[in-house]
């Protein structure tokens, strides 16, 4: 989506936190995505607030045309300051968490928090009647959803193709 966005993008970069352990599958993920289509990858770390800001640095020195910000709970925390580093420095970026979107972020894709929230509470329910935690089944996201921010691609001088508009959850005008 991020590539379809912005076709010019000669290099995308990824930042992640290496210190959770969704972040190898991750960094795996995007090498194994970026060199099945020939995408040029900067991919850099970050795993302190004090340290979030020479990353973007980095990018703009090394030429990324876009971003794609890692999931996890450091990058949730940091949200609005990313955001406000990727408009700083004027680089279309996408998130794992719509809030980043909803945050000002340019668009996200991820697993619904809501969703997760829900499946939670009936769990919590569930166990609150008696049954007994480990004899409930292990439940993944199996929805997600993917948020667009116009206000931040007209920012950008974006556009969003209209294909892509239509397979957003939600548009954020």
């Amino acid at each position: 989506m991020l590539r379809q966005l912005v076709p010019k993008a000669t290099i995308i970069g990824l930042l992640v936190n290496p210190n959770t352990p969704e972040t190898e599958a991750e960094r795996r993920d995007v090498q194994a995505a970026a060199q099945a289509i020939g995408q040029q990858l900067v991919i850099l770390d970050v795993s302190s607030a004090r340290d979030i800001e020479t990353p973007f640095v980095t990018f703009v020195e090394r030429g990324v045309g876009a971003l794609l910000c890692g999931a996890g709970p450091f990058m949730f925390a940091n949200r609005e300051r990313l955001v406000a580093l990727a408009a700083r420095h004027a680089i279309p970026t996408m998130y794992s968490s719509r809030e980043s979107a909803e945050a000002g972020g340019l668009m996200s894709y991820g697993t619904s928090q809501r969703d997760a929230t829900r499946q939670a509470a009936i769990y919590a329910g569930r166990i609150l009647k008696g049954e007994k935690p480990a004899e409930l089944p292990v439940m993944q996201s199996s929805k997600f959803e993917f948020v667009i921010n116009l206000k931040t691609a007209k920012a950008l001088a974006l556009e969003f193709h209209p294909q892509l508009l239509a397979t957003a959850d939600e548009v954020i005008e």
